[in-house]
C-alpha cells in the first residue's frame, strides 16, 4: 500500500497522483480571451478558445455576442451566414461603445426595456403543442382578485 500523499486539501493515494497532477495542470492553463465584438474578457482554457475561433471564423466572441449572433441568425428575413450575421452585430457594438454613456441611465433603461417589450410583444408567438388553451381577455380580466371590503376599519377600531 502507498503512502498517501496531500495536493491542496485533497488527500491521493500514489497511483491517482499522476492523473491529480495531471488535471491540476490543466486548472492553471487558463489564458484571458477578449470578445472581437463587445471587448469583455473572460477566463477560457486554450482548447476552448480554439473552438470557439473556429465557430466564429477566427474571431473570439463571448458567450453573450454568440447568443446575439444566434438571435440574429434567426432574427433575419433571409437566409444570413454566421459570419455576416457577426458583422451585424460587431457593427452594433462598435456603434454603441462610441456613443458614450447615456445623459440620463433612468431614462435610457426605460426606453431600453420599451424596445425589448416591443421586440418580444411583435415576436410569433410559440406554443409547446398546437392545441393549448390560451386566455380570452375577458376571460384574464374575470379572474382577477378583488377585495370585498376595506380594512382599515378593523385597524381603526382596535386603536381606540
Amino acid at each position: 500500500m502507498s503512502a498517501p500523499m496531500i495536493i491542496d486539501p485533497m488527500v491521493i493515494s500514489a497511483p491517482e497522483t499522476q492523473s491529480a497532477a495531471s488535471i491540476l495542470v490543466a486548472q492553471s492553463e487558463v489564458e484571458f480571451a477578449v470578445c472581437d465584438c463587445c471587448g469583455l474578457t473572460e477566463e477560457c482554457t486554450p482548447a476552448y478558445i480554439e473552438r470557439i475561433r473556429e465557430r466564429y471564423h477566427g474571431k473570439w466572441v463571448c458567450g453573450l455576442c454568440a447568443e446575439a449572433v444566434k438571435d440574429e441568425i434567426v432574427r433575419s428575413e433571409r437566409l444570413v451566414s454566421t459570419e455576416e450575421a457577426m458583422a451585424k452585430h460587431m457593427n452594433f457594438c462598435k456603434k454603441f461603445k462610441a456613443s458614450g454613456p447615456p445623459p440620463n441611465p433612468t431614462v435610457h433603461l426605460i426606453s431600453a426595456m420599451r424596445q425589448i417589450l416591443k421586440r418580444s410583444l411583435d415576436s410569433p408567438r410559440v406554443r409547446s403543442t398546437p392545441n393549448s388553451p390560451t386566455k380570452t381577455i375577458t376571460e384574464i380580466h374575470a379572474s382577477v382578485l378583488t377585495r370585498s371590503e376595506s380594512c382599515f376599519p378593523t385597524l381603526t377600531e382596535g386603536l381606540g
